[in-house]
């Protein structure tokens, strides 16, 4: 099994700017893919971000020039830098590790954009 936690949501102002942290543990060898998804309320999850092991990334057109994913595969962690944040970026976010045998998701974690 694989264990991801993530870390670093909040509230924040519109305009402001977050750092998401992710770690996966466990089982982790052959994890390819890790990403950020994000879910608002009543609303599905959507991908906000992914990032291969070679370190090729796809974005969603509503963060592209906002958001930066990167990623330390020595340390299976991949972080989410968001900034110039809207109301519309509010939702829980969740980090995912993608294994030949499935995706793997975290807790997640709330990004609350509000004045």
């Amino acid at each position: 099994q694989v264990q991801v936690v993530e870390s670093g949501g909040g509230l924040v102002q519109p305009g402001g700017s977050l750092r998401l942290s992710c770690v996966a543990s466990g089982s982790i060898f052959g994890i390819n893919a890790m990403g950020w998804y994000r879910q608002a309320p009543g609303k599905e999850r959507e991908l906000v971000a992914i990032v291969s092991s070679g370190g090729s990334t796809n974005y969603a057109d509503s963060v592209k020039g906002r958001f930066t994913i990167s990623r330390d595969n020595a340390k299976n962690a991949v972080s989410l830098q968001m900034n110039s944040l809207k109301p519309e970026d509010t939702a829980v976010y969740y980090c995912s590790a993608r294994r030949i045998d499935g995706d793997y998701w975290g807790q997640g974690t709330q990004v609350t954009v509000s004045s």
